[in-house]
């Protein structure tokens, strides 16, 4: 539908650190929202992003695997975690940075489909598990720079070409 400008952190700190609101009803404008969600985060090379990473304080998100069609969850929560790995992780909304974080090795996940029927998503201890915590995080107002434990875990991604920047430096946690 339409590729969107991707909120980015110090700048638009307002919608990304607000808790989303559950959505009611899924109806075409859902529809179309996640339609540009899916565009924004393929234009800009990502695997997932939450509707709060596009200016819209809803509970949305949408992932797409490697080699995968994007799917959506509406109002989604995290049921169940186990487990802890370390992960190295970026996100559109902080651009030119990657962290050193540590995320669940089990994780089941709920929320609705685009046709309002209730889904379950379990994963383990691969990228799917990390996405679906990430993004699920995103509409609770966290982002993954909140879980860095000391600053040296924070790097910059060297040689990045300016128009993937995001604009504005971005100071660190």
């Amino acid at each position: 539908m339409a590729v969107r400008a991707i909120a980015v952190v110090p700048r638009d700190q307002g919608v990304l650190r607000a808790k989303a609101k559950r959505i009611r009803r899924v109806d075409s404008s859902v529809h179309r929202l996640v339609a540009d969600m899916i565009d924004s985060m393929q234009a800009a090379s990502g695997v997932g992003i939450a509707a709060p990473q596009i200016g819209v304080s809803l509970r949305v998100i949408a992932i797409a695997m490697p080699e995968e069609e994007p799917f959506a969850m509406i109002n989604p929560e995290i049921v169940k975690a186990s487990g802890v790995r370390p992960v190295t992780e970026g996100c559109l909304s902080v651009p030119g940075y990657r962290g050193e974080i540590m995320r669940s090795i089990k994780v089941v996940a709920k929320g609705m489909a685009l046709n309002g029927k209730e889904i379950r998503i379990r994963a383990e201890d691969d990228l799917l598990a990390q996405a679906l915590e990430h993004e699920i995080n995103h509409v609770n107002g966290i982002l993954y720079i909140d879980h860095l434990e000391a600053s040296e875990q924070l790097h910059r991604i060297p040689d990045l070409p300016p128009e993937e920047e995001g604009g504005e430096a971005w100071g660190g946690p």
